[in-house]
């Protein structure tokens, strides 16, 4: 459908051909025809971009009318400031895309960065040859695993160039194929590799392939110095950090942009880039979910927000969350649901970490940024795989407050490590939760523990639970998996509170006993006054003694005040 506006020159000072207007919210393309200029009006819809979910090659997203957060400036600086770079950041979180992103860089493709930040910084555009290793596209199971997805790459590019050294090992190969592609084009290689760590990731608790996987990458990894005047540049990405000793002993220049403020935010959306980008997204959003606009927004902070990689850095929230939310337009769970890795769990079991561990830890730099094989606890792979990240950072101590990000990980991570106390009974377990969740959320806190000590009575149990602690942990993780603040031992001036849950309108003191009774966990709670501590919450407080039967396996009693 169209419009006819016969004084449009005069009302809308003579817009050019293609002008777009936003009038009222509709949009009007103008074209002009035989002295007048004709406005088009298009449905939001045929105007609308798509969400690159899943994708991610620049030069699709580029020609697919997909949204494409603008970085550009950011690879500039990159390319700009140094040669040789790592970036370690948590699974879906763009490193493909920034890979994919510097591939059409240096292939010259300008067209592809029409109306990006880079167009007026890059005057050059100059075309690389670019050897381009993904080694996320493999699983690695055997010896062989490592040579098999080396070759796939090698003998692509000894096709073209020659395959001399075809019987040598693949770090001869390597420096080969470096040094005659410089010579046979005239320009220095750019070498993009981008999950380098997959393989060891998927190796961590078989030593022996451990460390085969790493002194195989270590000689490959190192050709990179020696044919360092044949080399533009170097981009490897990965989601931990194996020390430079272990992987990049040949490689000292390498530099690591991990906790670099000037690229903190070079993967991820920041809240100004969410705003900024999806703002009529945001309130069709909050529209088929019932909520208004402000209401979106604070509660995709909630679920996908929250992360840091410098002391001081924009808020950055998950992409791959996020662009599937707004796709879908429901607000779930995404990041988990793509698939929790293996190794973090026999991680976690290894270092015998129990969930209410997980966070809420002050530590110095070298205790989360630190090599994965150097760990004398989980937290370096807990913060790089980004299930806890940067929350606070004193200056004066130098120590930095780490923390769960959001609720979407706290709730997938409570919900992989339900198994650990339900064992087979992990549907019916977060079923019971469900249930709790409505008790609870209705301020039916007897009727919710009736409902846990029902369920808790009818699973086998795990080893080693005639302990507090082990309780401690059970209702902890379930209580998580109900989206509500949780906290254990808590300080008060008179000793700790074995645990503390705040829900939208309740806040409960919880007292744990085991094979005693119930009256005399609410004792505790009344002689060392722990309520006083929660005074200024601004929240009814209610007192809850729980006491569990370890020959049951399950709540003996309580009592609610």
């Amino acid at each position: 459908m169209y419009k006819l506006f016969l004084k449009c020159r005069d009302v809308f000072g003579n817009p050019p051909t293609g002008y777009l207007v936003n009038e009222a919210k509709n949009q009007y393309l103008c074209e002009e025809h035989n002295g007048y200029v004709i406005f088009h009006q298009f449905v939001c819809a045929t105007m609308k971009r798509n969400y690159p979910v899943g994708i991610q090659n620049f030069e699709e997203i580029r020609k697919g009318n997909y949204y494409y957060i603008d970085k550009t400036e950011l690879v500039y600086q990159l390319v700009s400031s140094g040669k040789y770079y790592f970036l370690s950041r948590p699974r879906r979180f763009g490193k493909s895309l920034l890979i994919s992103t510097l591939e059409a860089y240096f292939q010259g493709k300008k067209e592809l960065f029409k109306d990006l930040a880079i167009e007026t910084l890059e005057k050059e555009w100059l075309e690389y040859p670019i050897l381009h290793f993904d080694l996320n596209t493999k699983k690695y199971e055997s010896k062989a695993s490592i040579a098999e997805i080396l070759n796939q790459h090698l003998e692509k590019w000894e096709a073209i160039y020659g395959d001399e050294k075809r019987e040598r090992s693949p770090e001869e190969r390597f420096s080969y194929i470096i040094e005659k592609i410089s010579t046979v084009t005239g320009r220095n290689v750019v070498i993009l590799i981008d999950e380098y760590d997959k393989p060891m990731l998927q190796a961590i608790g078989n030593e022996d392939l451990l460390n085969d996987y790493r002194n195989t990458l270590k000689a490959f990894y190192g050709v990179m110095k020696s044919c360092d005047k044949y080399i533009k540049f170097a981009m490897l990405t990965g989601v931990t950090k194996f020390s430079k000793v272990s992987v990049f002993s040949d490689l000292n220049n390498l530099m690591d942009i991990s906790i670099d403020d000037r690229f903190a935010n070079i993967c991820g959306i920041t809240e100004k880039e969410l705003h900024h980008y999806f703002k009529d997204d945001i309130r069709e959003l909050g529209k088929k979910n019932g909520l208004s606009e402000e209401e979106t927004k604070v509660t995709l902070k909630k679920l996908y927000d929250g992360y840091h990689f410098v002391e001081y850095s924009d808020d950055i929230y998950n992409p791959f969350s996020l662009l599937n939310a707004l796709t879908d337009s429901k607000l779930n769970s995404y990041w988990f649901g793509s698939g929790t890795p293996t190794y973090l769990i026999e991680m976690l079991n290894k270092y015998h970490v129990k969930p209410q561990q997980i966070g809420a830890r002050k530590v110095l730099a070298e205790s989360f940024d630190a090599p994965t094989e150097r760990m004398v606890d989980i937290t370096p792979l807990l913060y790089q795989s980004g299930y806890i990240t940067i929350k606070d950072y004193s200056s004066l101590t130098n120590l930095y407050t780490l923390d769960i990000p959001n609720k979407e990980v706290r709730m997938g991570l409570m919900k992989s490590l339900l198994p650990n106390y339900l064992h087979q009974y992990t549907a019916d377990g977060l079923t019971t939760v469900a249930l709790l969740f409505e008790a609870i959320s209705g301020e039916r806190m007897d009727d919710a523990l009736r409902l846990l000590q029902t369920f808790l009575s009818t699973i086998p149990q795990c080893d080693n639970t005639d302990y507090e602690g082990h309780y401690q942990s059970l209702l902890y993780t379930i209580f998580s998996l109900l989206g509500m603040y949780v906290d254990v031992e808590v300080r008060t001036p008179k000793g700790r509170v074995d645990m503390v849950m705040r829900t939208p309108t309740t806040l409960y003191v919880v007292e744990l006993k085991l094979n005693r009774t119930a009256d005399i966990a609410l004792e505790q709670i009344n002689l060392r006054n722990y309520p006083e501590r929660f005074a200024l919450c601004g929240l009814p407080i209610v007192k809850v003694g729980i006491n569990f039967d370890s020959e049951r396996h399950t709540l003996g009693d309580w009592v609610i005040e």
